[in-house]
């Protein structure tokens, strides 16, 4: 059992899907969370089921300059030890629909909103004893997938800014690390799996589990990465997606 006893925690995108698991299972493990989300009726609900003095803060990151002023609130506050950039949001377009707006509205949260945030709680960070960083990207990142390009681009760059600062702050003590979760089943692919028939089938058949993820599978990963397990672990991309971007998998062999 991971015991993060003393410890104090930042999830952004709290609110649902993998970042709500992730405050829970922080909190189940003895740290005190503060919780961010765009909404702040959306973390009060999450807040209610935690255990370990929660706290609230709002805030909409894919704003201008929304980045620095969240860890100065932060830092204000006391600082965190665990930091994990989850906010994000998805973008399917074809290069062909792309426009600028798209780019700079994926980009602005995805990767400056990040960014900003976790520059501004450097100092606060580097003070702590085994300060752990996780950035949250996708499989998007690690593959190819169509109708993505600007999204793909995003966590790419999510992954390559954590080999970077890992540099950058490894001398300080302070690891940072990334999670690629593959398909997992959310609140954003609710609508389409009810009403596009064979859809789960058809893409957990490319999965070797065989099974979607669950919020749970990222947050396991998470708290080992957030805790001392991992104490000698720092630039890793983790792919957490049940095989599907590193095993070929179909529904039947190629091959008799």
């Amino acid at each position: 059992m991971i015991d993060l006893s003393g410890k104090t925690a930042l999830v952004t995108g709290a609110s649902r899907g993998i970042g709500q698991a992730c405050a829970r299972a922080l909190d189940a493990a003895g740290a005190r969370v503060l919780l961010n989300s765009r909404n702040e009726q959306d973390i009060a609900a999450v807040a209610a089921g935690l255990t370990n003095d929660p706290q609230l803060f709002a805030a909409d990151l894919g704003v201008a300059g929304a980045g620095t002023e969240l860890a100065e609130r932060v830092a204000a506050a006391g600082g965190v030890d665990i930091v994990v950039n989850n906010a994000g949001i998805a973008m399917r377009r074809t290069p062909e629909d792309l426009t600028e707006a798209d780019v700079d509205r994926v980009f602005n949260i995805n990767v400056r909103g990040l960014l900003m945030l976790t520059v501004g709680l450097g100092e606060s960070l580097k003070a702590r004893d085994g300060a752990s960083i996780i950035n949250v990207s996708s499989v998007a990142g690690v593959i190819g997938p169509l109708g993505r390009v600007a999204y793909s681009g995003t966590k790419g760059a999510v992954d390559a800014m954590t080999r970077a600062l890992a540099a950058d702050w490894g001398p300080h003590g302070v690891r940072v690390n990334s999670i690629a979760p593959g398909l997992i089943e959310t609140d954003i692919w609710r609508e389409n799996l009810e009403t596009i028939d064979g859809l789960r089938e058809n893409m957990q058949a490319g999965i070797a589990l065989r099974r979607w993820g669950a919020g749970s599978d990222i947050a396991d990963v998470v708290l080992w990465l957030a805790s001392d397990l991992s104490s000698y672990v720092t630039g890793e991309t983790i792919v957490v997606d049940g095989g599907m971007s590193r095993v070929r998998s179909g529904a039947a062999p190629e091959v008799k």
